[in-house]
């Protein structure tokens, strides 16, 4: 059975419909979709927006946002740096103020100051009442120097491997030199950024007492999953002895704590046992010298030749060999 064919009057038909179709949609336009930067996040995140993308310095922009806390007071500030160092990269003083209405929306002409620190720049937008929240809407500032944004550091997690203490006391330090010693520790980043020169915090204690702190800063870079060797150099007072302990610090976490016996320097004491005796002895020898020197002396007196007693033979006066004591020669020996 073949189809009957259609004729013009049918294709006229089909036409007109179409057209009145048309004629329809285009009496009743679709919404136009909301802005990204106001739409409402499922989270419910606060939103902001800036009616440009680009101002000079000395204009102004207007500030919309929508899924604020309702009665809200907030701050809208211009700042430098993505505000990467906190609201010392932001003109504070040109800064508004601005209260969201029930709905959680809110409006605000802000004027566009040149910021403290190079772009890229946000305008900053937080709670100051209420529950805590942010949101930061890029904007350039025309002619404002750019510079590249600084690193950010905190994602490197320093662990240490291993520590010791190397080096050993002279014989300056048995006499009272500062004792020193290198705390060698292996150290690992485990975190997922590079830590480069990192500050660490070396302190030094003894017994109960809180330690005594220093920074120490190190040269070098620790890769994300290596780990490198690290060398700081340890320095007590001179004369000290006793139990100390050496802590090194890093990011506010102490990572080792190594015991230090410091021996008690005896030539020290050594030295002050001899000045106890050798000074009193010199002082004593020199005291007595001057005694000496200055004592009153007894007068000398002949001294008297005894009197020979009765009976008592006479002393034979003096001779020369060969000569007899009564006025005779004696004969020379045979």
């Amino acid at each position: 059975m073949s189809r009957p064919q259609r004729g013009p009057r049918s294709a006229w038909k089909r036409a007109a419909a179409l057209l009145a179709l048309l004629a329809l949609l285009a009496a009743f336009p679709a919404p136009p979709a909301p802005a990204p930067a106001l739409a409402a996040l499922a989270d419910g995140t606060p939103q902001a927006a800036v009616d440009r993308s680009e101002a000079p310095p000395g204009g102004q922009v207007t500030v919309t946002g929508r899924g604020w806390p309702a009665g809200a007071l907030l701050t809208l500030l211009v700042c430098g740096q993505n505000m990467a160092g906190g609201t010392n990269d932001c003109a504070n003083a040109e800064g508004r103020a601005v209260t969201t209405g029930a709905d959680g929306a809110f409006r605000k002409d802000v004027p566009v100051p040149a910021p403290p620190k190079p772009c890229p720049c946000v305008v900053h937008v937080a709670t100051v009442t209420g529950d805590s929240a942010t949101a930061d809407v890029p904007l350039v500032v025309t002619g404002h120097p750019v510079a590249p944004l600084p690193e950010r550091s905190g994602g490197e997690r320093l662990g240490v491997l291993d520590a010791r203490l190397e080096g050993a006391d002279g014989l300056l330090t048995w006499f009272g030199a500062p004792p020193t010693r290198r705390l060698v520790v292996t150290v690992a980043n485990l975190g997922s950024t590079p830590a480069r020169n990192p500050t660490f915090r070396l302190g030094t204690s003894r017994g109960v007492l809180a330690p005594v702190w220093e920074d120490r800063p190190w040269h070098g870079t620790v890769a994300p999953g290596r780990k490198e060797r690290v060398t700081l150099d340890v320095e007590l007072a001179a004369g000290a002895y006793g139990d100390y302990l050496v802590s090194l610090e890093y990011g506010g976490k102490v990572l080792v704590e190594q015991p230090w016996d410091v021996s008690r320097p005896w030539g020290v004491t050594l030295f002050w046992i001899l000045l106890g005796v050798v000074v009193p002895l010199a002082v004593f020898r020199a005291g007595m010298a001057v005694v000496d020197r200055v004592r009153p002396r007894a007068p000398r007196t002949p001294a008297k030749t005894p009197t020979p007693a009765p009976g008592d033979a006479a002393p034979l006066p003096w001779f020369t060999p060969g000569t007899d004591p009564r006025g005779t020669r004696s004969p020379p020996p045979g």
